[in-house]
Formats: C-alpha cells, structure tokens, sequence
C-alpha cells in the first residue's frame, strides 16, 4: 500500500494553507495498493517532535471505506462525516474544539517538526464510536492491522513570522 499527496511529497514542507497560521484545510491524500480483505482503513496524523509526552496528534480519521482511493482536501471538523465520503473522526490534541483535523503550529523557533500521516488497512470494520483518541483507536486495531503505510510531512514556523 502507497500513501501520497498532490499537496506535498515525503518529507518536504506542508503548504501553509495545510497549517493553523494558514487555512487550516486538512491536505488531500490518496493511496494505491490496499491489500485484498481489507474491511476498514484508519488515518492518524502526529507530531513525534513536539515538546510534549507524547507525540502531538493531529489527525484521527477511521470507518474509511477499503473502495476509497483518497480523502479530499478540506475535510470537516466533525465526529461524523457523511459528505464528500463517510468516517468517523477522532480527537486531536488541542483541549477544546478537538476533533477532525487541526494543522502543523509548532512552537517559533523550535526547529522543523515532521508530521507523520499513517494508513491503517484494517482486516474488520471498527466497532468505536465517533471521537475516539489515537490510543483508542490503536487499541481497536490490535491484531488487525493487514498493512500500515505512511507520508511525512514537515513544517517549520519561523520567528517573528
């Protein structure tokens, strides 16, 4: 399975449209390959270089058709998405107005951060309600993850900027 975005390629910068300081958009992806049985894909977006515990979660987005080739770009911070596909969206980090996707702000002049995006090709349909956590849902998963792909981003926020 092959993770990709028209918007950027592994390992360089995430346009700022795709950031909190820019639009806020979640970017566009797309995917090759997804393993016959598969029942289910999940997406979760981290940054393992915050200054957090834990990595900073960006993105958890699950109940994905196996039939999708993609999400498009502009997804809408709800639990439950029925328009332009179906999922089911999970918390991000923030401590309020914490679901769907939230864009790179990492701390200015704390250095590049990289954004890992992975696909999850799951052998079952997840049985987790809308709003899950990253660690709720890597639990759901456990033993039934097929194949497991990724792209990463980068994003720098600069001083003064």
């Amino acid at each position: 399975m092959r993770l990709a975005s028209n918007a950027f390629n592994n390992l360089d910068p995430i346009p700022k449209q795709y950031s909190e300081l820019g639009g806020n958009l979640s970017p566009p992806f797309s995917w090759t390959d997804v393993p016959a049985g598969t029942q289910e894909l999940a997406l979760i977006g981290d940054d393992p270089d915050a200054p957090t515990a834990e990595p900073w979660v960006h993105w958890v987005i699950y109940g994905l058709s196996p039939d999708l080739t993609g999400l498009p770009e502009g997804i809408a911070r709800e639990k439950v998405i029925t328009v332009p596909i179906r999922a089911l969206q999970g918390r991000n980090s923030l401590p309020a107005n914490n679901i769907g996707y939230e864009g790179p702000n990492p701390p200015q002049g704390h250095g590049v951060h990289r954004y890992y995006f992975t696909l999850y090709a799951l052998d079952t349909g997840l049985k987790i309600p809308p709003g899950a956590t990253k660690k709720d849902l890597l639990e759901a998963m456990q033993g039934h993850v097929l194949v497991k792909t990724e792209l990463i981003g980068t994003y720098e926020r600069f001083l003064n900027r």
